[in-house]
């Protein structure tokens, strides 16, 4: 900004600097604003980028676990004070921090970038974009049950907006600007540019259009390609190829969608009561009960902490049984209900997709069980002897299903196994 007062480039060189500003502000405001918005668009990606990467680069930090544990995700190693303390101490902690903040710029998350564009001509303040970064961060390293994507999509938004309002764009502008931080954000938290592009398009523009498609698709395409440079391409989860092996499992999978959507209905209308009833109390107490509830849940379920990305990878190989994924369902209903409706400043989508994953594998262990008497896991396709065999006792059963057509180093090998014919199978071929 020195600069554009004369500091370096002097009279001349700022009145240019303003004169260029100016007509970039006026070619914005036409209808055919394309160029123009596409050179934002992809600046507004870039910057957008860059915050995400820091926000992942510091959720996932290994100092900041303070020694207690080898990574951010590794919750299933600490031992039961810390599974406690650690969302105790980090909810009070939040609590405190965000009581002597105003209650306006308390307001965060995804909802609060949906008020900005409705209420606000999209124009979101900086201060809460920089509270959801540090609290969320804050929660996810201490194991609360949240997830990065909500807190990403707002500081995302954000960002953008904050570009827009630099540069005293029109309010459209401004706003095409946030849909491209939005998508940027998603598309950099889940390596997804299509959903974000899509998601930006549905939710925040509500309408598709060349002038506001470009844009918004460029930026996340930025946006993906710098996250890629940093994290690498290699997606959260790892999942083989599968593929139905009968017309039958359509009922199955129609009985899952019917499960899976009440639990959903009794998820939102748990948060809705709890979050009613909790505003009544000082927030400071709130996200200290929020974080006794997580800890508590924590002692006999420690995967319900954090995000759960590793979980959801670990029951796609078949590594937990039916018993174990009920619990882990449960309790983090439970845990994130208690998060969310309690105030802290977390997302939806990583504890939603692991209840999801978790509750279909459920469903479909249960169904195994019914069919063949006793616990049973599932075995993916290309999975090898070895991994089925380690998958039987991680999850402590002495049947497998291979859901494939075959397993790698076996290719005869289909259908239901007992162990003895998998121990068999793995000395044969050695």
């Amino acid at each position: 900004m020195g600069g554009l007062q004369g500091y370096r480039w002097g009279p001349a060189g700022a009145s240019m600097a303003v004169k260029s500003l100016e007509s970039l502000r006026q070619s914005l405001a036409r209808a055919d604003a394309l160029p123009p918005l596409v050179l934002v668009g992809v600046v507004s990606g870039a910057f957008c980028g860059l915050v995400i990467i820091a926000f992942r680069l510091l959720a996932e930090s290994s100092p900041l676990t303070f020694g207690t544990r080898a990574s951010v995700e590794d919750f299933e190693a600490l031992a039961w004070p810390w599974r406690i303390g650690l969302p105790l101490i980090g909810g009070l902690g939040i609590g405190i921090v965000m009581t002597q903040i105003s209650a306006t710029t308390r307001e965060v998350g995804v909802v609060h970038v949906m008020q900005g564009l409705a209420y606000n001509a999209a124009r979101l303040p900086w201060r809460n974009a920089v509270l959801q970064f540090a609290g969320a961060t804050a929660a996810i390293v201490t194991g609360h049950s949240v997830g990065r994507e909500g807190p990403a999509i707002h500081v995302g938004a954000a960002t953008a907006s904050v570009l827009g309002q630099w540069l005293h764009l029109p309010n459209d502008s401004v706003r095409i600007l946030v849909a491209c931080g939005t998508a940027a954000a998603i598309a950099a938290s889940l390596d997804t540019p299509i959903a974000g592009v899509v998601f930006a398009m549905e939710v925040v523009m509500m309408e598709y259009s060349l002038v506001g498609f470009t844009p918004v698709i460029l930026a996340a395409v930025c946006a993906t390609s710098m996250t890629h440079l940093v994290f690498g391409s290699t997606p959260f989860v790892e999942a083989r190829a599968m593929q139905m092996t009968s017309l039958l499992e359509l009922p199955c999978m129609l009985l899952v969608g019917v499960v899976l959507g009440t639990l959903a209905s009794l998820f939102i209308a748990s948060v809705r009561r709890l979050f009613a009833w909790a505003r009544a109390h000082p927030l400071w107490l709130r996200t200290t009960a929020a974080g006794l509830v997580t800890g508590l849940c924590a002692l006999a379920a420690p995967q319900i902490m954090g995000v759960g990305y590793d979980t959801v990878e670990l029951t796609l190989v078949g590594g937990l049984g039916l018993s174990a994924l009920v619990m882990i369902v449960s309790l983090k209903l439970v845990a994130t209900t208690a998060c969310i409706g309690l105030g802290i400043p977390g997302g939806l989508i990583g504890p939603t997709v692991l209840m999801g994953a978790l509750g279909g594998a459920a469903h479909a262990s249960a169904a195994l069980t019914v069919e063949h008497g006793q616990g049973c896991v599932s075995i993916p396709t290309g999975a090898t002897l070895r991994e089925a065999l380690d998958a039987m006792d991680r999850a402590e059963v002495d049947v497998a299903v291979i859901t494939g057509p075959s397993i790698r180093d076996a290719n005869t090998i289909k259908g239901v196994l007992r162990r003895a014919e998998i121990e068999a199978a793995v000395r044969y071929h050695g």
